[in-house]
């Protein structure tokens, strides 16, 4: 067997050889002490019509491109670029692919030529995609040393250069341009984005933090403006730890809704929790054209799980109306576990104020405790002991990260699940379910619209983006993933260091909410970008869109 740090290092240079020598960044990369934030000093590598291009949202580069301003060959190029820097000053790429992006752009501007018209919805649109999809003549190793020149980590199966997921056809066939596949966590279960290839993702908005995971370098390439959109997988917080960290948008739609089948993936086959695909973006309009596009493709005729369900207009109409009158929004402060940082609560409390000063009403939101749908999740992720990512690792004997070793330990478990232990966790899980749904119904008595609540706010974590090593508590992401609510994360402040300070009355509700207390410290968490998470009941992306996109503007008229 090859040495796996040979194998890892081949690797990343022939990656990384595919940067063009001029968009190398010339001399030393200053370190994280001497430039925290990186998401201005990029654009001294980039010439004045490449910021341009890039620092404009998906639906404005596609309309420029439509109408003949800009070709999809300089938007893809200006993207590369960008991309390539992002890569260097955060260690955000697992794959490059440039030649073949360029080359797709092309041929869509000779199409856009002929024809006098875009070939879809996304003509021209760069999207980054989490290594999790398979796109042909790219490697997907999922951060795994081992998988390099396999299928998934099984030799000969003749997958491994032509094999596509089956979003990524979707997305080539409504014109989109794939270019970059963006790093994650080695088995993807993790806060934090981490493997032998590209060592740290860090967080570009203050590099001595997290860019968050599993989509980690989604959200760090994103908010370094490398990509306009990008597609990541969320089964505990995957898209929206990253977006929350980075100080960017996405949406977790409810499971099944957008296309999953033909992904790379850790235990595949556990069905208690299942997964969901969401945009992660710079802007909410982003996001709904990506998502109003896939819908638009029927993506049902072609993935067996994905409901038939195409992009609602009427509800999102009647969700504006909707919000003309009053609308209801539940809040929850703390989840009763661990208490979030004084950056966090303080984000809590701008949305409050928010939803007041717009005429709307906010109220307590006390649902079924969520430690109990933590302990489904945590239970469902450990069905197999642990052998399918022990497996993985021992193709090529590489280092195991110790974030990894605290769920999975040194090597897989001497027992698993029996069938009737899953089938009391799925027990579980449904009656919490049903237990959860009953309470949210039960607000109509407290919301005076005869209504049950419109939707309700949380933290997306306890923390803004966590120290490295540290990220240690996961349980306001993961009960958005048990429910399957469809929840959207949006920016709403940054740490200030000379306003969120500790507070001196803090008492330890446990182990963990000390441990996740202590890791607070107001210098090192200066800048970093806070988030929250607006949640929707199940199918509700188009109406969660909307209240997204109404809380977001009214934020920045909003001051506590």
């Amino acid at each position: 067997m090859a040495d796996w740090k040979s194998k890892a290092r081949e690797h990343v240079s022939e990656v990384n050889a595919l940067i063009p020598k001029e968009w190398l960044i010339p001399g030393t990369i200053p370190s994280a002490d001497d430039q925290r934030d990186v998401t201005g000093y990029i654009r001294q590598f980039l010439t004045a019509r490449e910021i341009d291009i890039t620092e404009v949202d998906a639906a404005s580069i596609v309309a420029n491109i439509a109408s003949g301003a800009w070709k999809a060959k300089e938007v893809t190029e200006a993207f590369c670029h960008r991309a390539a820097l992002a890569h260097q000053l955060v260690h955000c790429l697992h794959e490059i692919f440039f030649e073949a992006a360029i080359a797709d752009a092309e041929r869509l501007d000779d199409y856009f030529e002929k024809k006098g018209k875009t070939l879809g919805p996304l003509h021209g649109l760069p999207v980054s995609l989490k290594d999790q999809f398979h796109v042909k003549g790219v490697e997907s190793t999922m951060g795994y040393v081992g998988w390099l020149g396999t299928f998934q980590g099984k030799k000969d199966t003749g997958k491994d250069k032509v094999f596509e997921s089956e979003m990524v056809r979707e997305l080539r066939e409504l014109g989109a341009v794939l270019y970059v596949k963006t790093s994650l966590p080695q088995t993807l279960i993790s806060g934090e984005t981490f493997n032998n290839f590209i060592g740290y993702t860090n967080n570009p908005h203050n590099r001595h933090l997290a860019a968050g995971g599993s989509s980690g370098g989604e959200g760090a390439l994103i908010a370094l403006r490398g990509s306009p959109v990008g597609f990541g997988t969320d089964i505990a917080g995957s898209v929206r730890m990253p977006a929350s960290a980075n100080g960017i948008y996405t949406i977790k739609p409810s499971a099944n809704r957008l296309p999953i089948s033909d992904l790379a993936t850790s235990m595949d086959g556990q069905n208690t929790i299942m997964a969901s695909i969401g945009p992660l973006a710079t802007s909410i309009p982003a996001m709904r054209l990506v998502f109003r596009s896939l819908l638009a493709a029927k993506p049902w005729l072609y993935d067996p799980q994905v409901v038939e369900l195409p992009y609602r207009d009427e509800l999102e109409l009647e969700t504006r109306e909707l919000a003309k009158g009053q609308l209801v929004f539940g809040i929850m402060e703390h989840d009763g576990v661990v208490t979030p940082h004084p950056p966090v609560a303080r984000a809590i409390e701008i949305v409050r104020s928010a939803i007041e000063k717009l005429g709307h009403k906010a109220v307590k939101w006390s649902p079924p405790a969520h430690i109990r749908a933590v302990e489904i999740l945590v239970n469902a992720l450990q069905y197999d002991g642990g052998l399918d990512v022990h497996n993985s690792f021992s193709l090529s004997g590489e280092r195991v990260y110790p974030q990894i070793k605290g769920l999975y330990g040194e090597k897989p478990k001497d027992t698993q699940w029996t069938a009737s232990e899953i089938a009391a966790n799925n027990v579980r899980s449904r009656e919490y379910q049903k237990e959860y749904l009953d309470y949210w119904n039960s607000t109509a008595t407290i919301t005076g619209t005869g209504r049950p609540v419109d939707a309700w706010i949380l933290p997306a974590a306890p923390f803004t983006a966590a120290r490295p090593g540290r990220y240690d508590y996961y349980g306001y992401t993961m009960i958005a993933n048990v429910v399957d609510y469809t929840t959207a994360v949006i920016p709403v402040t940054v740490a200030d260091k000379d306003v969120d300070v500790k507070n001196a009355t803090y008492q330890a509700f446990n182990d963990i909410d000390r441990k996740v207390w202590d890791s607070y410290d107001a210098e090192i968490y200066h800048g970093a970008p806070v988030a929250v998470q607006i949640v929707g009941r199940r199918f509700e992306e188009e109406k969660i869109l909307v209240l997204a996109e109404i809380l977001d503007k009214a934020i920045g008229k909003t001051e506590v």
